[in-house]
């Protein structure tokens, strides 16, 4: 299959120029792409996924990968609906712009012969002089057309920088030098960058180059409206200091039912009947998870690796009595004890094991919490309990300072000593 017929057919394209001229223009070989991910911050998130993989499916497909992590964009920033983006230090973004590059290095292959190459338009903006950006790049472009964009006419009234404002002149600048660097004739981004995509294919040809082509793909939305890449409030990022392999599994496990067929088709490198049979099940056997357990498997061994999926998955089984707490790491235990809801508790003032699991949130009262043991309904480490007001011993602290709570089969916390 052509691989512009497999993103279509995963809902991967919303816009693009001419499609059958782009399909063509696939169809002769050896062509060169370019995404570009701008450094906002020391980590990409799971929205980021999105271009990530498909950079990565048109590298398969054989197309070679320039993904751009943007130096120069990255001290300006995007415009907003809503208000002016705070310029960071030249210092900050530069860091953010090595970490973001040795984020996105695992999802392109870059030897071969269609090897990814690592690009920053910091390298070409850098040297230009303001009269040079004026009188050569700034001449092409219509500032009615501008004013036209939708993000502009939403800052017109509350007002917009001239550094925002020219940030659209910037990226299509970065199309047209890496079509002459590179040989560079098709972009792609998320939707939200349809006008600055389409200025830059026309940039490109009021310069006399070309012709180059371009298509976006849809944002990832949330049946519900909430917003995607969100879990409690927090942002999901890929670096796992900042969001646990364990919690990036359970935000893609914990997807809803009416999103995980279109989340399948974004993310999964499944064949096409494989994604079939798992949209299947989910209406088949909703109660089984097995398209969510699919995704969230095959999306944190990518990003995080085999190994650390392999914990998170033991931890998963582990925490409900179903495998040996002592396999996992420190690491592992304690992420998935934070997302179930831990509480931190001092040495010095550790209360019975009955006031433990009314602190941790699993009953309402001590009195509840003596009634479950009563009843064989509490757990320490998978041990059933059989002193509610007995002590939380040394010998009962999981390296030295974790316990796992547990009341019943299926309610969790745990308690993190300090």
């Amino acid at each position: 299959m052509n691989i512009l017929d497999d993103l279509q057919w995963r809902g991967l394209i919303q816009d693009s120029t001419d499609i059958d001229a782009l399909r063509a223009h696939i169809d002769e070989g050896h062509r060169t792409f370019y995404v570009g991910f701008d450094p906002t911050g020391q980590s990409l998130h799971v929205g980021h996924l999105t271009q990530a993989l498909t950079a990565r499916r048109l590298q398969r497909a054989g197309l070679r990968p320039l993904l751009l992590v943007g130096g120069a964009t990255g001290l300006i920033g995007d415009p907003r609906e809503t208000s002016e983006r705070q310029l960071n230090p030249r210092e900050t973004v530069e860091g953010w712009v090595a970490d973001i590059q040795e984020q996105v290095r695992p999802y392109v292959d870059l030897t071969g012969d269609n090897a990814a190459t690592l690009v920053n338009n910091a390298d070409w903006t850098g040297e230009l002089t303001a009269l040079d950006f004026l009188r050569d790049i700034g001449k092409h472009f219509s500032v009615n057309r501008m004013l036209a964009r939708e993000v502009v006419k939403a800052r017109l009234e509350s007002g917009i920088s001239f550094t925002e404002f020219s940030y659209q002149i910037i990226q299509s600048n970065d199309y047209y030098e890496l079509h002459k660097r590179h040989n560079c004739t098709i972009q792609f981004g998320g939707s939200d960058q349809w006008g600055n995509i389409a200025s830059g294919v026309d940039y490109v040809r009021r310069r006399g180059a070309g012709p180059v082509h371009a298509f976006v793909t849809p944002l990832v939305t949330k049946a519900d409206g909430t917003k995607f890449g969100k879990s409690e409030g927090e942002a999901v990022w890929l670096d796992s200091s900042l969001t646990s392999p364990y919690a990036f599994y359970q935000f893609w496990f914990n997807t809803a039912d009416e999103d995980i067929a279109k989340y399948l088709r974004y993310f999964s490198f499944r064949d096409h009947d494989e994604i079939l049979e798992l949209e299947k099940a989910t209406v088949d056997r909703p109660a089984a998870r097995a398209a969510q357990r699919a995704l969230a498997e095959e999306l944190t061994a990518l990003v995080h690796g085999a190994n650390e999926c392999a914990q998170v998955i033991a931890a998963s089984q582990a925490l409900f009595g179903r495998g040996e707490l002592g396999t996992l790491s420190e690491a592992t235990l304690e992420a998935a004890l934070r997302e179930a809801g831990a509480v931190e508790v001092d040495r010095n003032d550790v209360s019975g094991i009955a006031a433990l699991f009314k602190e941790s949130g699993l009953v309402k009262s001590v009195s509840e919490a003596r009634r479950t043991v009563t009843e064989g309904g509490a757990y320490v480490n998978n041990v059933r309990v059989e002193d509610a007001d007995g002590p939380l011993t040394d010998e009962q602290l999981l390296f030295g300072r974790i316990a796992v709570l547990r009341r019943g089969r299926k309610n969790i916390s745990g308690v993190i000593m300090r």
